[in-house]
């Protein structure tokens, strides 16, 4: 299991960031306490800005910071980020081009028992369709450090979606193969491959051992760079393979499963199937019993690729 969660490596890379750079601001949005920034806020004060329950503020007074040449980062719960300021994150943000990188807190269903208006299970489709922005879903604690220290060195307007808790280690530490905007092939295999995001990949890779088992050979791909997708990574897991599953903790409609069935459909037709949450009120439960709920976890992962090589 992974020390700690992916957002508090976020704020863990800011504040050593921060201490060095003047020039990084953190907001949040009466969210220091569940973004893990408590940390930034106590040991860089004047590089932390607290604008209370206000995100549509948030991100404008983000986008202001940047266009005075600060490297702003705002940081709020994604159900509210992706939704309540999305104006502001296509206007200020995305068509204005500013330095703002948009932290989506507690992602997907991570506020499980809160329900329908705490899930954010359409961020990727909605933020992957502004022109301009980045949308990037880290699958683990490792590849998060290593994602947030390249986009420290970029400029460019970004939106990250990470979950709420400490999630299972996906890579080894000192061994993290990461190349900006490129997908990373955890494996190879030549009847499924399976294209995931975010916390799905976890689940993915395991997936990988119980095919083994049944004599399937399964590729995986962590698609952490949902915007810019990486398509020559799609391509060649769909060329050397029968079919594709995609996973996403998201709805099942506008995300990584639509985007990775159109390139496969345009360069190299293959069957797709979708592995998502349901178009409907999810289950009330933590993360982990909606994943096993709908079949997002290995033994879901693995009965579809059965399902779909019969």
């Amino acid at each position: 299991m992974g020390k700690i969660a992916n957002k508090q490596v976020i704020c863990d890379v800011l504040v050593e960031a921060g201490k060095k750079d003047k020039d990084i601001v953190a907001l949040c949005s009466d969210s220091r306490g569940s973004a893990s920034f408590t940390t930034f806020a106590n040991e860089l004060p004047e590089q932390f800005v607290e604008t209370g329950i206000a995100e549509q503020n948030l991100v404008s007074i983000s986008a202001g910071l940047a266009k005075c040449g600060k490297k702003a980062y705002a940081v709020s719960p994604a159900c509210f980020l992706s939704t309540r300021s999305y104006e502001q994150c296509k206007v200020d943000v995305a068509y204005s081009d500013t330095n703002v990188k948009l932290i989506g807190i507690s992602g997907g269903v991570s506020y499980g028992a809160l329900g329908m208006s705490h899930h954010s299970a359409q961020d990727i489709a909605a933020m992957s369709s502004v022109p301009n922005m980045r949308v990037y879903l880290p699958s683990d604690r490792l590849q998060t450090e290593y994602l947030m220290k390249a986009l420290l060195e970029d400029e460019k307007p970004a939106y990250i979606r990470v979950g709420r808790n400490a999630v299972e280690d996906v890579y080894e530490e000192g061994n993290v193969p990461f190349e900006m905007d490129k997908a990373t092939v955890i494996c190879e295999g030549t009847d499924v491959a399976i294209i995931a995001c975010g916390e799905m990949v976890k689940p993915a890779a395991d997936a990988v051992k119980i095919l083994k088992e049944k004599g399937i050979s399964a590729a995986v791909v962590d698609m952490y760079c949902v915007k810019p997708l990486d398509e020559e990574a799609i391509i060649k897991a769909a060329e050397n393979a029968k079919a594709v599953i995609t996973v996403e903790e998201h709805a099942p409609y506008g995300g990584l499963g639509s985007m990775v069935s159109q390139v496969v459909g345009r360069s190299c037709p293959k069957k797709v199937v979708n592995i998502a949450l349901p178009d409907a009120p999810v289950i009330t439960g933590t993360s982990k019993e909606v994943f096993d709920y709908y079949g997002m976890n290995a033994e879901g992962i693995a009965k579809k690729a059965e399902e779909i090589l019969r």
